[in-house]
């Protein structure tokens, strides 16, 4: 059995300076690839440094929309240059849209996630986009810009939206929240097909439940795939068949 971790954030220090340890643990739990996103210029290095040094580590580069304000004139350039120097970087990321916090203006995180798809078209690679109390902003930025490929990462909408982002041919991916208590997104998770999403930690936050409130890690992976096993009344493999194989296209990796 094979489990993929879509969104890890590994050079935390929670993480970063037992990474031997980290993906040990996570192989034990039979998460034996990862994705390691960057949410700005320096941290996508990081995540490039770290999958260069790991073979079962991939890397996203990107500019999280809590960074956008901050990023220099020549952060596209840096980016490229990033996605452009190994083969282990597997898609623009993370981008998109944050509503709840706004700790950049709106605006300008609008057009930070507007340039970075342009420079995912332009490398031919997918996006993987934030979204948070953004559903309509998100939704007309996808409609209304062409993509390669596109991924919701932590999906936490309900049916409805998770319909929408269907039609367009977007894969969805369930963190630890969606074993929350009330969790919005259940319903998503219950009614799209095994087709349609991917999972993630999103490490080292959202542990999922028992384990809420404590430092996530690659290997939770296994307990949000055991939850959703158990939700759909299918087997784990069947839920790690699926959902690696989607994640394997959607990034193009063996």
């Amino acid at each position: 059995m094979i489990l993929i971790d879509t969104h890890a954030h590994l050079y935390y220090d929670s993480m970063c300076d037992r990474l031997d340890d980290v993906i040990g643990d996570a192989a034990e739990n039979h998460v034996h690839k990862i994705v390691c996103i960057g949410t700005d210029v320096a941290s996508s290095k990081q995540s490039v440094d770290i999958a260069n040094h790991y073979e079962g580590v991939y890397a996203a580069v990107g500019v999280h929309p809590h960074d956008s304000n901050d990023v220099d004139s020549n952060y596209i350039k840096e980016l490229e240059h990033l996605a452009s120097s190994s083969k282990k970087v597997v898609s623009i990321g993370e981008i998109g849209i944050d509503h709840y916090r706004n700790l950049s203006p709106p605006d300008v995180q609008r057009k930070v996630m507007i340039e970075q798809m342009e420079l995912a078209n332009s490398l031919n690679l997918p996006i993987i986009f934030h979204n948070r109390d953004a559903d309509d902003e998100i939704f007309n930025v996808l409609k209304e810009h062409t993509f390669n490929r596109a991924l919701s990462h932590c999906f936490s909408s309900d049916i409805v939206f998770a319909n929408q982002l269907v039609d367009l041919n977007i894969l969805l991916s369930f963190s630890g929240n969606v074993t929350f208590k009330n969790s919005s997104n259940r319903s998503a998770a219950e009614n799209i097909g095994l087709d349609n999403f991917v999972l993630e930690t999103d490490c080292p936050f959202l542990s999922p439940h028992p384990f809420r409130g404590k430092p996530n890690e690659p290997k939770r992976v296994y307990d949000i795939a055991l939850y959703l096993s158990e939700l759909l009344g299918i087997s784990i493999e069947e839920i790690a068949d699926a959902t690696s194989k989607n994640a394997m296209q959607f990034f193009n990796i063996d």
